[in-house]
């Protein structure tokens, strides 16, 4: 590294003398010096050369003086380290400027050998200074990077410690949930420009703000699309039991921001959200130049189905038996077996509910009804017909009253 100094004095041989004696380190490369002759040249010649590394400045000058330069050095944002040159026993011009901030001082007349040892240390004091502000710069970026996926509070942790454990692409066991709306493409096709952006920054702002709550990780944004997961990068025992959670208040939110501008006369669709567990190949694919922090694999797959399917069964939340069986007091009513889109095999899956709608009797009265067409009972389809009956509001129980009188049998069912 060539340091570079600028000298401020107005002492008309200085300039020859500290050439003179720093020649070597010029001509080796580890200095290059300037100099002014008052506070004012100084800081004309610092707003031409903002690479300066440090000032050294005597205090007696026309016109701007060296404690008067040193108050305007500090009031940059990129502070000079400065070493102020005084008179032998002028402590009081001394005292004043340590106390706005020199870095070190000197006495006249000048000691070249303790000129160069205050210099290096000086040189020292820049280098930590830089790399400190270095590391910082690169803390800041890693934090916005992060700060895409993780709550805050799991960003600035592995922002300031640099940790890589769990953002390496490895195989976990995760909890996923994926949100979509239904009609996006056509509001995106009807709406103003500058409409759409409002709605569309606010919902993904607030979906985000839930996700972090529930310490997710936000995997994927893509337009109104948004993916989350549990139990990475960080082990989270309780993951089932917190992507449940989650995808209840994203769906409360979700219908209330849906509400909100309904009555702006904007047609937001309904937001309709899957959740699976399972393994899934997780961790950062961007490389060394893009961070971008997903995962892949069957479990991501089946979540995105799941999600889908909401659609034809008239839910809005749908979740796999596996995510029911390992969150803590899951509270839901079952589906069905549903042979998803490119998979042979079928999966069980529920739709979870609310405390309050889980204790009230149409719960019961569904249950009742699903297990007499699980069982092939003739009885389930009057059963559901009367549920129907009181409850028109029930999609779910009207997809399958609707299968039912179109002489489907048990609970497995075909969805596009």
């Amino acid at each position: 590294m060539t340091a570079t100094i600028l000298f401020v004095d107005d002492e008309p041989d200085l300039e020859a003398l500290i050439l003179q004696k720093f020649r070597r380190q010029i001509r080796d490369g580890q200095l290059a010096l300037m100099f002014a002759r008052d506070g004012i040249e100084a800081l004309e010649a610092l707003e031409q050369n903002p690479h300066v590394d440090m000032v050294v400045s005597d205090i007696n000058m026309p016109r701007m003086d060296g404690l008067s330069l040193l108050a305007k050095l500090q009031e940059a944002e990129e502070k000079k380290s400065t070493i102020i040159v005084s008179a032998y026993g002028d402590m009081s011009n001394i005292r004043t400027a340590m106390n706005r901030g020199a870095f070190d001082f000197l006495t006249k007349p000048i000691d070249f050998a303790d000129l160069e040892t205050t210099i290096q240390k000086t040189i020292r004091h820049v280098e930590m200074l830089r790399d400190v502000r270095q590391r910082q710069a690169e803390a800041e970026r890693a934090h916005a990077a992060l700060s895409r996926h993780f709550s805050p509070q799991l960003a600035k942790r592995l922002a300031a410690s640099g940790e890589s454990d769990g953002i390496e692409v490895q195989w976990r066991e995760v909890a996923t949930i994926f949100t979509d709306i239904t009609g996006f493409t056509s509001l995106v096709e009807s709406a103003p420009p500058e409409t759409l952006g409002m709605l569309l920054n606010e919902y993904v702002g607030g979906m985000t703000e839930i996700a972090f709550t529930h310490e997710g990780t936000v995997t994927k944004i893509i337009g109104d699309a948004i993916q989350v997961l549990f139990n990475a990068p960080g082990d989270q025992r309780d993951y089932a039991t917190r992507a449940v959670a989650c995808a209840h208040d994203l769906d409360v939110w979700a219908e209330a921001f849906s509400a909100r501008w309904r009555a702006r006369g904007v047609s937001f669709g309904t937001t309709r959200i899957g959740v699976h567990a399972g393994p899934a190949l997780v961790g950062n694919f961007g490389g060394n130049r893009f961070f971008d922090y997903t995962a892949y694999g069957d479990t991501i797959n089946i979540a995105a189905r799941l999600e889908a399917a909401n659609k034809q069964l008239g839910t809005r939340i749908c979740v796999s038996a596996t995510v029911a069986k390992e969150a803590d007091n899951f509270r839901g009513r079952p589906v069905g077996e549903l042979m998803l889109r490119g998979r042979s095999e079928p999966l069980r899956a529920f739709e979870p509910l609310p405390q309050q709608k889980f204790e009230a009797p149409e719960t019961a009265q569904y249950s009742e009804a699903f297990a007499k067409m699980e069982a092939g009972d003739a009885a389930a389809m009057p059963a559901f017909a009367a549920l129907v009956g009181m409850h028109a509001d029930d999609p779910l129980a009207g997809f399958h009253l609707k299968r039912l009188l179109n002489g489907a049998k048990g609970i497995r069912m075909q969805l596009e």
